[in-house]
């Protein structure tokens, strides 16, 4: 879903557009964990399977914990551009 990059190489302008499209994606991949999450409870109440829903509310745990990854790696990067002017 997303890429791993090392930030410390972009250029600050890259890192700045990088930080505004991965906050512009915000409430689509909240949008995305709430049907994953809606699908797991879905399936817990109707016998769809302990694998079924622990694996769909694990994915999405492992979705949104990349996202806060990356835009955090982001921002670190900002921050200590900004540190060292």
């Amino acid at each position: 879903m997303y890429s791993a990059k090392d930030y410390a190489t972009m250029p600050l302008d890259e890192l700045v557009s990088r930080e505004k499209k991965v906050k512009s994606q915000k409430i689509a991949v909240a949008l995305f964990i709430g049907f994953l999450v809606g699908i797991a409870i879905w399936s817990a109440s109707h016998k769809g399977g302990f694998f079924l829903t622990s694996g769909l509310l694990l994915f999405s745990l492992f979705v949104g914990s990349s996202y806060s990854k990356n835009l955090k790696g982001i921002q670190a990067e900002i921050s200590r551009r900004d540190a060292i002017r």
